[in-house]
């Protein structure tokens, strides 16, 4: 008897189950007859194509960096400057990428600069510096009552065909002067106008 009674149970769970399974599928595939859902995807669809060709692409596609400088050296590094900009405290962040398009991996050693005090700053763009052409002066990195540059490290090195952001804070130049070089390590100098901050 208690057997019987199992199996009624069971089957009537099983009908429960299965009848909840087909109206939720139904639910699921109703509720467009009139071609509203496909009239949508189409909509949305060609909404996306007129973007893609234009009109509407500007205000929807984040803008990339502008590349103000770009510099090869050491061996395939590539060094990008997307922004120089002068803040209201006196002082100038330089901002960009660097690529590595050499054969290994790479740590900045050469980049942290030759001062003992640097000796602490590891792999980063310590050794950065601007040079004020007109006003015949070399900026070097701030740094904090510590010694560590307000300036990238880079933790663990730069894997082959990595590319890291990185950036660094120098006092600012005069403001009637508009242009200074960047240059970190053996890459060359880089050319950039200073912009004022937002």
């Amino acid at each position: 008897m208690d057997f019987r009674h199992t199996m009624k149970g069971r089957r009537a769970l099983s009908a429960v189950a299965i009848a909840t399974g087909l109206l939720l599928t139904v639910a699921g595939c109703g509720g467009g007859d009139d071609g509203e859902s496909d009239k949508g995807a189409s909509t949305s669809s060609a909404s996306a194509t007129s973007s893609a060709n234009g009109s509407q692409s500007e205000s929807e596609t984040p803008e990339a960096d502008t590349v103000l400088a770009e510099v090869k050296g050491e061996n395939g590094l590539v060094l990008a400057i997307t922004s120089a900009k002068r803040d209201e405290g006196g002082f100038v962040t330089v901002e960009g990428t660097v690529t590595n398009n050499t054969d290994d991996g790479w740590i900045a050693g050469n980049w942290r600069g030759d001062e003992n005090e640097l000796a602490k700053n590891g792999a980063s763009m310590a050794g950065a510096n601007l040079i004020d052409q007109k006003g015949k002066k070399k900026y070097l990195v701030l740094r904090d009552t510590s010694g560590r540059c307000l300036c990238t490290q880079f933790s663990g090195g730069l894997s082959q065909g990595a590319t890291a952001q990185w950036f660094a804070q120098f006092p600012a130049p005069p403001a009637d002067t508009t242009a200074v070089e960047f240059q970190v390590g053996a890459m060359p100098p880089a050319s950039i106008e200073l912009t004022e901050g937002e």
